[in-house]
């Protein structure tokens, strides 16, 4: 021997690894409760139309599925008074317009792609002194869907 040793082979073996990532889409809202109260601070003199906004709460999402968007529908079918939404400077996609809530989905953001994003959930309420006082209360979903 020339001093280099030899490992000897005996027999190899061997198997196959599958790797399969399935759709993911997943949606999280970074607070759970938004209270809008129109009160005597929100109010001009002289003006039917009372409003108040609230821009404390996010939207998160994540989806590896392309051609996707974000939409939003209410659960309460017949509202006394009007709740908008709006989604501020999101980081991936477009904004869709200002949209008033109801129980039909509507578009909030458009061309979310894949990707994992946020943006700013901005609601507006707005009631008018012809409606008197009262409560609405409102689920809202975000669904991630198809575009």
């Amino acid at each position: 021997m020339n001093g280099t040793a030899r490992a000897q082979v005996y027999g190899t073996g061997g198997h196959t690894v599958t790797m399969q990532v399935s759709v993911i889409t997943s949606v999280r809202v970074t607070v759970g409760s938004v209270n809008l109260n129109i009160s005597s601070a929100n109010v001009v003199a002289g003006q039917n139309q009372m409003s108040v906004t609230d821009q404390s709460t996010s939207l998160l999402w994540g989806t590896n599925s392309s051609l996707r968007k974000v939409s939003v529908s209410t659960s309460l079918a017949a509202p006394k008074f009007t709740l908008k939404l709006l989604a501020l400077n999101p980081t991936v996609g477009n904004a869709a317009p200002q949209v008033t809530l109801s129980t039909s989905a509507q578009d909030l953001l458009l061309n979310i792609g894949r990707s994992s994003g946020s943006c700013t959930l901005l609601y507006t309420g707005i009631a008018l002194v012809s409606q008197g006082t009262g409560n609405d209360v409102h689920v809202i979903t975000f669904t991630v869907a198809a575009q």
